[in-house]
């Protein structure tokens, strides 16, 4: 990976972007992503849209998102302690001892998710943290002082672990899930900039908010632009870490390339496109069967309309929603390889119907 484009993988995962909360980190988004595109519009929730030949008739989409979980102060007790609600599919579980910042209109308050410690507690009859269990403290003393800090409910937080890289080989971090999509979306159209590439079609590359808590972002963009094709990137679970089981989950690799999806969402059409690009240009990919819904914007620009062309390109991630999401380099380079490549087989105005 060339340092400029590391440099803003790095601030990007370190910036936060809670789900409805994203505006910064699209704003980072956005500044890298200028010089590589025609125009730029920018929905009423946040998602961002770079496009190149936007008079183009015929429209297509690559997509991730931009949000990432987090919490919702919910209530603040007496002595100034914090519980929350989910802002996404936070995870009680890992909550204890973390630390985290809580965004509000005096700035970033630090606080840590505290625990009692395992001398006091009759460890016998411990059972897992939940939402109801787990709660911040940013060492006030009272209700009154946290309100003085400009904590309220409403307020967000997100954990604040940053960015790293793990034996030359993996990048580890919170918020891979997806700001790494909207990283290798943007490389895609840089490469078809630096390249001179000229495209016979508009092409949107679509940063949408709000996936985390329904799909939402996608949902509305996809209206919005009407597209006729559409390939989503998003993260998939590596299943080789203990507590998996392949029965279920499938078998998946990270470092061993892309994931392509199987399922009535993803378009077979487009898909095979895709397989048949992976195999031309000695890309490496995996298959997913994903069953009656992705989970992921894929579904929401599918259904969209009177129907969208869609397919799901997934990166191989360890430890999804957690402060440690972990996806191997080679794969990072891999499907930002194989959406690059398959955008340069569309034709304009191709048709990927079934039945014609």
């Amino acid at each position: 990976m060339r340092q400029e484009s590391f440099d803003f993988l790095n601030k990007y995962l370190n910036n936060s972007s809670p789900t409805g909360f994203e505006a910064e980190g699209q704003k980072l988004w956005l500044e890298y992503i200028k010089p590589y595109i025609d125009e730029y519009f920018v929905d009423t929730y946040g998602t961002v849209v770079g496009v190149i030949n936007p008079e183009a008739k015929y429209k297509v989409v690559i997509e991730g998102h931009a949000d990432e979980i987090s919490w919702f102060v919910n209530y603040i007790t007496p002595e100034g302690y914090i519980y929350l609600k989910r802002n996404g599919g936070s995870d009680a579980l890992i909550a204890p001892s973390k630390r985290v910042n809580i965004y509000t209109s005096k700035g970033i308050v630090k606080a840590v998710f505290g625990w009692p410690a395992i001398h006091v507690r009759k460890v016998e009859q411990d059972k897992a943290p939940t939402i109801e269990t787990v709660f911040l403290d940013c060492g006030a003393k009272n209700r009154e002082e946290v309100e003085e800090m400009g904590i309220h409910v409403g307020c967000v937080a997100t954990f604040e672990d940053e960015f790293t890289v793990m034996n030359d080989r993996y990048y580890v971090g919170r918020a891979l899930d997806n700001r790494i999509g909207g990283f290798m979306i943007a490389e895609v159209a840089r490469l078809l900039q630096e390249r001179k590439h000229k495209l016979p079609f508009g092409l949107y590359i679509v940063n949408s908010v709000q996936e985390e808590i329904g799909l939402r972002g996608a949902e509305m963009i996809a209206h919005r632009i009407n597209p006729d094709v559409a390939i989503i990137t998003d993260v998939t679970h590596d299943t080789q870490s203990p507590m998996y089981d392949k029965k279920t989950s499938g078998d998946i690799h990270c470092g061993k390339g892309p994931v392509i999806a199987y399922g009535p969402a993803v378009q077979n059409n487009v898909r095979d496109l895709i397989i048949n690009t992976a195999k031309e240009k000695e890309i490496p990919f995996q298959r997913a069967a994903v069953s009656r819904a992705t989970g992921t914007d894929t579904d929401a620009f599918a259904y969209s309309g009177s129907g969208v062309a869609s397919a799901l390109i997934s990166l191989p991630l360890k430890y999804m929603h957690t402060t440690v999401e972990t996806v191997h380099k080679d794969d990072v380079e891999n499907v930002i390889k194989l959406i690059y490549e398959t955008i340069l087989k569309i034709e304009d105005n191709q048709d990927f119907r079934y039945l014609k």
